[in-house]
Order: C-alpha cells, then structure tokens, then sequence
C-alpha cells in the first residue's frame, strides 16, 4: 500500500510540473495525462494478480510435428511426433491424415491404434507424443491410395484451432506441390 501511495504522490507533483502558462483551455491535457495514468496502473494491478497466479503472461500453444517414413519411396509406416514446445499444456484433438493427389484428397481422422482410442490427448508442456501410423491398412480400404503422392497431417486443438501442420512425400512426382 506505501508503493501505491509514494507513486500516487510522485504522480500528483509531475502534474504540478507539467501545468502551462498559456491562456486557453488546458483541461484536453490533463484528461488524456489521466487517462494514460489510469492505463498504467491497471496494467501494473493485471501483471502484480499474474505474478501470484504464477500464470504465464501471454500464453503461446506451438507444436512442433516431425513425420518420418520407413522407406524412402512407398513406405508402409509413418512415424507421427508431436512435441508440444509452448508455454501451456495443449489438449488434441483427433489428427487428420490426407492423402493427397494433385487433384484429389483423401481425408482420415486418425482415433489410435490397435482398438485404442488415444484421442482426445492432453500433452503437457514439454512433453513428446508418437504414434505409428500403418499405411496398409489404409491401403486395404481403399486401393486407389496407394497412387497419391503425399501424406499430409494437421494437428488441432479440441477447439478446433490448427495447431500445425506436417508433410512427406510417398513417391517421386514431376512437380513438388
């Protein structure tokens, strides 16, 4: 309450100080210098509550994702990484595996595996999540897959928010797209 008071009081004699001697309404200044002392102290209140919450101030949800392919051309396994690099803990929702073609996309929602539903997931902040994705069990469902030339997944949050995004190329193609 002294700080309050002691900053209170240094405001008051700057305000003294910064009076002019010009004939005319002044009145302009001193509402915007107000104004701007206000701000200042609400935010000052705001960061103070912070500190005792020990909440971190801007809060920042980033992933880093990393795909890695069993074989460098028509792999059967995809290694799924998600590292979960910001400052809050992050609840996942389901991945979306595309296969893309140039024209055409294949949209998956990937729950687990094996009969596991992993999904929705809550990753800790520093934590690393893997998933093995086997691709012939896609490749069995639908035979026209195995002709698409890249696998893309996104990553949202439970809200719906695209977290990022990651892709890899299962053949060679003429055009990288």
């Amino acid at each position: 309450m002294k700080k309050y008071f002691l900053l209170f009081i240094t405001l008051i004699s700057t305000l003294k100080l910064s009076a002019q001697n010009e004939v005319g309404p002044d009145g302009e200044k001193l509402i915007w210098l107000l104004l701007i002392l206000i701000v200042i102290i609400v935010v000052l209140v705001v960061v103070s509550k912070r500190r005792n919450k020990k909440k971190p101030f801007f809060t920042r949800e980033k992933i880093r994702i990393q795909l890695e392919k069993n074989r460098l051309y028509f792999p059967d396994n995809i290694k799924l990484q998600i590292k979960n690099s910001g400052n809050i803990d992050i609840d996942l929702d389901r991945p979306l595996l595309i296969f893309d073609s140039f024209w055409l996309k294949r949209k998956f929602k990937l729950k687990g595996i094996e009969s596991r539903i992993l999904y929705p997931l809550y990753l800790d902040k520093g934590d690393t999540h893997t998933l093995n994705v086997d691709l012939n069990h896609f490749y069995s469902y639908d035979k026209k897959l195995k002709k698409y030339s890249k696998i893309t997944i996104k990553i949202f949050n439970v809200k719906g928010k695209n977290l990022g995004s990651s892709s890899v190329y299962l053949r060679k193609t003429l055009i990288k797209y």
